[in-house]
């Protein structure tokens, strides 16, 4: 058989291949952007840990669950390579972060653990406390510590984030891809998400075996992101389904999230993060968020800077 026809037919065999990693990177894309989201429908800034974590552990059947929160713990913490400490048995140490197990009579049924961060400024963490029933530790553990590490959202997708993972005793590629980005010399406390999409997607395109595809597929993302966002921010069309998700969002938390919105397109267009620089749509969408009460907006507007 001709040389040609042996090419024809390795491409025919290549093409289903490409398509689905092309896919892969789509879906892949849409988690790591529902991550920048929080559950009641609003588009967050990028928070994490600068210092080391210091855990103390209290609550009931510590001996039959500590080990295994702590392992979830350790796994997040050194794929983000912040340092954890142990100060459960050290009294006059100061812990910035409270494990407590609680009874099964504790919480509520559609809540059985909880994250609370605590920080000055919307960058940096400053302590959290996470609580989880006793009965719900090993569908929890996971869950929650990527939620201690900053990562807010609860994205449709391969994530132990969702709201039905396919796994919940350990962590999934794109949880590990999180991790990593958000804790990347690149990524900065305060980042707005069209600032920190670009590094979750490099290193998601990182682990894509054909990475010309890949790059393809993240600025078809990127691009139709931006529009579905403009049209969101401006009250046009049908509210996103990230918004709608989690079934936990309001009118004022859709209000607000526009607001916010508004000015992250501003800083995008400001900045070209995820587009390219445009001062005179910058200017525009500064104006909408802060006609809106968006108080870093009239910031930019009053002067350079943030």
């Amino acid at each position: 058989m001709s040389r040609k026809f042996w090419s024809l037919l390795f491409a025919a065999l290549l093409a289903p291949c490409a398509a689905m990693a092309a896919d892969d990177m789509e879906q892949g894309l849409g988690t790591l952007w529902e991550s920048l989201w929080h559950q009641s429908g609003t588009p967050t800034r990028i928070v994490r840990w600068e210092n080391d974590i210091r855990v103390r552990f209290t609550g009931v059947d510590l001996n039959k669950h500590k080990d295994y929160v702590m392992g979830a713990l350790r796994t997040v913490t050194d794929e983000a390579r912040v340092k954890l400490v142990d100060v459960t048995d050290q009294p006059n140490e100061q812990a910035n972060l409270t494990v407590e197990i609680t009874p099964d009579t504790a919480l509520e049924d559609n809540q059985p653990c909880v994250t609370y961060l605590d920080f000055r400024t919307e960058a940096k963490i400053d302590q959290a406390n996470i609580q989880m029933r006793t009965k719900d530790v090993y569908r929890c553990a996971y869950h929650e510590s990527m939620h201690l590490m900053g990562v807010r959202g609860h994205p449709a997708g391969k994530t132990v984030l969702s709201y039905f993972p396919v796994k919940v005793d350990g962590l999934l590629p794109l949880d590990r891809v999180m991790l990593r980005s958000w804790y990347s010399p690149r990524m900065k406390g305060g980042m707005t998400p069209f600032e920190a999409l670009p590094i979750l997607a490099d290193e998601l395109v990182a682990t894509m075996p054909d990475k010309v595809a890949a790059g393809q597929a993240r600025d078809r993302f990127y691009s139709q992101t931006i529009d579905q966002m403009q049209a969101y921010a401006a009250g046009k069309g049908d509210i996103p389904a990230i918004v709608k998700r989690s079934g936990k969002s309001t009118e004022d938390g859709i209000r607000h999230g526009r607001s916010e919105m508004s000015y992250f397109l501003g800083v995008a267009y400001f900045e070209g993060a995820t587009v390219k620089s445009d001062q005179k749509q910058a200017l525009s969408w500064f104006e909408r968020a802060a006609s809106a009460g968006n108080r870093r907006a009239q910031s930019y507007l009053a002067g350079p800077g943030r």
